[in-house]
């Protein structure tokens, strides 16, 4: 939408509640619509981790690698990469950069300067992600959010448009590369016709044996998974600086997403202050743009029978644009139909708010089924099979988070996050006083 009309409609809806309610809305009530979202995000993103989680990483990103061979499979694929693949880890990044902005309005508020607030938090979560990563799973994405939020914070005083245009100009930067490699393939697609050089036809031979994983590596990968110790030392030697090497990767497409959330937040998107007419119009062309997209792409890549010359464009190289797309759809939608108060929203918003609990929970729970000091699953479960584990962990992350918020201020790791950040214990439970800043 053009970046004038973004910050007008914030304009607009200074005096408007949730989706365009005629009513003051409170600080408290401003913050359920980004409590809500994360909790969908955060379920979200379990349900496509949980593929890294339980085979070797090959197949999270080429499913016929690992564990593919029933039509449950597909059809698994197919429902999580229209619906959630990327569309959800987006609207999760696009949070956080909403987040950098309202934790520096409030160290303002409190009198305190926002970098002494906002920089202790990310050296902390820059370690939890490290740990993350080396211990447990290495589809860490903490790291690369405490590496790229500290750029970040050098934009959250800037205004909405203004962070909109360069939001666009990041996400514009990342996805062409990606786009331009996209045609190289479809140019590479002619070296493998029976006319065309045997040594280019050899080349594409060996490319496509290189996307499926050779028994010597899935035993690599099982062995990697017997234990904490196992994983450390697989991590430091087959790839000690990925987490580094993550901003490089992806960084300007995570920066992008933040600073979409940083104009999304001051522009009163985020919060419930649009007109319930705007809201309508973006959820239904933002998310009807990305399920046409994606399922137009899931048809196509299922009739070719998953060749790579059709899969990598549509589902890594292509879509990269309209995930960011599809992330706002959903959040104009999540705040037009979700009624505040109710009690999906309340679960869903208790989830939200202890988001890295559940995130890494999530990873824990992982651990606990398919690593060898569990019930140790991993690597004999198909993607269907693995994906029956989904509905129970999101029912009981929104059982717990409701149980737990109940009784206590924040989530377990929220509050360990917030107290180390801060040096000092922060009360926990809910009859102790709330501190300061």
């Amino acid at each position: 939408m053009p970046a004038a009309r973004f910050t007008r409609d914030a304009a607009r809806g200074t005096h408007r509640g949730m989706a365009g309610n005629n009513v003051t809305t409170s600080a408290s009530e401003r913050l359920l619509p980004l409590d809500i979202m994360r909790g969908l995000a955060v379920l979200g993103i379990f349900s496509v981790n949980i593929v890294g989680m339980a085979m070797i990483e090959e197949a999270y990103f080429y499913p016929p690698a690992f564990g593919f061979g029933m039509v449950a499979d597909r059809v698994m694929w197919a429902l999580n990469f229209i619906l959630v693949d990327g569309k959800l880890r987006a609207l999760f990044s696009i949070l956080f950069g909403a987040s950098v902005v309202l934790v520096c309005e409030r160290a303002v508020a409190a009198g305190r300067q926002p970098w002494r607030v906002h920089y202790p938090r990310m050296a902390v979560l820059l370690c939890f992600g490290l740990l993350h990563f080396y211990l447990l799973l290495w589809g860490d994405i903490l790291a690369n959010y405490a590496l790229v939020g500290s750029i970040a914070f050098f934009c959250w005083r800037l205004s909405a448009e203004r962070l909109l245009v360069m939001a666009i100009i990041a996400l514009a930067l990342h996805n062409a590369p990606a786009v331009a490699y996209a045609e190289q393939l479809r140019v590479a697609q002619v070296m493998e016709a029976p006319n065309a050089p045997a040594d280019d036809r050899n080349r594409i031979a060996r490319w496509r044996a290189s996307l499926i994983p050779q028994p010597a590596d899935l035993a690599a990968a099982k062995a990697a998974h017997r234990s904490v110790a196992a994983h450390a030392r697989y991590m430091l030697r087959e790839d000690p600086y990925r987490p580094l090497q993550s901003v490089i990767g992806y960084g300007v497409e995570s920066l992008g997403l933040m600073l979409l959330g940083m104009a999304a937040y001051r522009s009163g998107f985020l919060t419930g202050r649009w007109t319930r007419r705007r809201y309508l119009q973006v959820g239904l062309a933002c998310a009807g743009a990305s399920l046409l997209y994606f399922g137009m792409a899931a048809a196509a890549i299922l009739r070719a029978g998953f060749d790579p010359f059709t899969y990598m464009p549509l589902a890594q190289y292509w879509a990269g644009p309209m995930r960011p797309i599809g992330a706002i759809g959903y959040a104009a939608l999540v705040i037009l139909l979700v009624p505040v108060g109710g009690a999906v929203a309340r679960r869903l918003a208790a989830a939200g708010r202890m988001a890295f609990s559940n995130y890494l929970g999530a990873t824990l729970l992982g651990v606990l089924l398919f690593n060898g000091f569990g019930l140790q699953l991993y690597g004999t479960l198909s993607r269907a099979e693995v994906w029956l584990f989904v509905p129970p962990v999101w029912a009981l992350m929104l059982w717990w988070s409701s149980w737990w918020l109940a009784r206590f201020r924040h989530g377990p790791l929220e509050w360990v996050w917030r107290s180390l950040a801060r040096w000092r214990f922060e009360p926990l439970r809910q009859a102790e006083r709330a501190s300061d800043g």
